[in-house]
């Protein structure tokens, strides 16, 4: 693929890029499925920035003319017919017979897009997203529950009941905090576990990320600081970044977030608020301990911090019992609480929760005003008589020990397959296996050897806000069945192998960058 650049034009070097590689895909000299360079590569070769490729590619995917998907980079798209491919090679073509109307140059939308906007790139949670149509391959990259175990057949009765019941209360209009007889059930299903609200200080939300969204939207202003720790959740991370927070991090341990490392950065900061996942921490798996949290508590009352709680996996417990939340031993009101029904239950009808104190809900109703008035008000009364009939608590019952099997299979089959160096942490909960790469070895580079055999996962760098996890994986256990887990982790840990024994760059001591243990 050959382009020619002229810097003498007025026209943007970055159009310019796109507007050929365009003409090229609707010619069909670029067919569906063509790797377009990686954008370091094509910079490099074309003597430009990485920014005017990503600028370029950017433009060309607005246009649905290429896609871009983790593991396979980007690709000519296959969305465009063959007469679509006809008809727009011929609106670029000279009408010197006055038979074809003038073509109109494109719509540059990149000179529109706010800096918010390119904030919120990202492509991780994009591909992870997409990929959950893709049936040819396993992907251990979604964070979901699996299909198999939803309740259907009771959810479809209770819809069925609702629908027929002539309520049509049911499909109208609902109040922003939410349904009050499901905040109602969610503040007294709270209590059991320690957390003693009302259900005046519930509110419902559209899914937990929607809660993220609100309270980047309620607490920060653009240069604001908050505390992460790190690795942490990248949902979290794409939300605060796009509302230009400056993101503080404390590494963690295996008993959590450091809180002898978080003292010095309260004192000389202030942020606004800690976010934290302290049971079964994504990507991590860990749990912070109870000794930890008691002083994570300490420090927000000592500096007067909100900590953020987001708290969607402390149900789906395989050992012990069931950990205290922060928000239950908080005596002085600095936790607000995220929930979710997304990880236990249905994803896709996107129910969360909030818990937190009457002027901060005030705050957040305003915002979510302007977002969607309200969660959907029938799914909120089907949950509610879903919760209601004790259903919920059957279900999770069920889902604990199938997730601990599947846990406990991947577990094996890494214990069984593994080639040399390659690790993992065992969690006693949540979703996640977190893999360390043998010496050496590049998260992104074991990507692409793995999507060659239909086998996806996360790069670690994906959960750090600094330059890491480049040698780290997340691998998702809840999705599969157990055939489908051991498949996945035979393809997987053949993919590390061809990687191992393929041969070295060695460095200016001619000694090998790692050892290989298979030779």
């Amino acid at each position: 693929m050959e382009l020619h650049l002229d810097r003498s034009l007025k026209t943007p070097l970055y159009l310019q890029i796109r507007n050929q590689i365009r003409q090229l895909i609707l010619a069909n000299e670029l067919s569906p499925g063509f790797r377009l360079p990686p954008e370091r590569k094509f910079a490099s070769t074309l003597g430009v920035n990485r920014t005017t490729i990503v600028n370029a590619y950017h433009e060309l995917e607005a246009d649905g003319l290429i896609q871009s998907h983790v593991g396979k980079g980007t690709i000519v798209s296959s969305s465009l017919s063959s007469t679509d491919r006809f008809f727009d090679h011929l609106s670029g073509i000279e009408d010197n017979y006055g038979l074809l109307p003038t073509p109109v140059q494109p719509m540059s939308w990149q000179n529109f897009y706010s800096r918010q906007s390119e904030r919120m790139y990202n492509p991780v949670l994009a591909s992870i997203l997409t990929e959950i149509g893709e049936e040819d391959q396993i992907s251990f990259a979604l964070g979901s529950p699996a299909g198999e175990y939803f309740p259907l057949e009771e959810f479809s009765q209770i819809g069925q009941q609702v629908i027929s019941s002539g309520n049509w209360q049911a499909f109208e209009y609902g109040p922003t905090m939410g349904h009050y007889p499901l905040r109602e059930y969610i503040a007294t299903w709270l209590a059991q576990r320690g957390i003693h609200t009302q259900a005046e200080r519930v509110m419902i939300l559209s899914g937990s990320q929607q809660g993220l969204d609100l309270l980047a939207k309620v607490f920060l202003e653009p240069g604001d600081y908050i505390v992460m720790e790190e690795p942490s959740f990248l949902g979290a991370i794409g939300v605060f970044k796009a509302a230009g927070a400056r993101i503080l991090t404390v590494p963690m341990d295996q008993e959590g977030l450091r809180t002898d490392l978080l003292e010095q950065i309260l004192a000389r900061h202030r942020p606004k608020f800690i976010y934290t996942l302290p049971t079964f921490q994504n990507p991590s798996g860990h749990k912070m301990s109870l000794s930890r949290r008691q002083e994570l508590l300490r420090l927000a009352y000592q500096y007067h911090i909100p900590i953020v709680e987001d708290d969607p996996y402390s149900e789906l417990y395989y050992e012990g019992k069931l950990s205290p939340s922060l928000k239950s031993l908080d005596e002085h009101e600095h936790v607000i609480y995220l929930g979710t029904f997304s990880k236990i239950l249905f994803p896709g009808l996107r129910l969360g929760w909030c818990v937190a104190p009457p002027s901060v809900l005030e705050h957040l109703t305003l915002a979510k005003q302007h977002v969607d008035l309200h969660t959907s008000t029938t799914t909120q009364w089907m949950m509610t008589e879903f919760c209601q009939q004790g259903l919920l608590d059957q279900h999770l019952i069920k889902v604990r020990n199938h997730y601990r099997i599947q846990r406990d299979t991947m577990v094996s089959a890494l214990t069984k397959l593994a080639p040399s160096g390659l690790t993992w942490s065992v969690p006693e909960g949540g979703y996640y296996l977190w893999c360390e790469l043998p010496p050496g070895m590049k998260a992104a580079t074991l990507l692409t050897k793995a999507a060659e055999k239909k086998i996806t996962f996360v790069p670690g760098n994906a959960f750090f806000i600094n330059p890491g996890g480049t040698d780290r994986i997340r691998l998702c256990f809840s999705r599969h069945p157990e055939a489908t887990i051991l498949e996945g982790i035979r393809r997987l840990c053949e993919a590390i192998t061809e990687i191992l024994i393929q041969p070295r760059p060695k460095d200016k001591t001619n000694r090998p960058l790692f050892n290989n243990p298979l030779v």
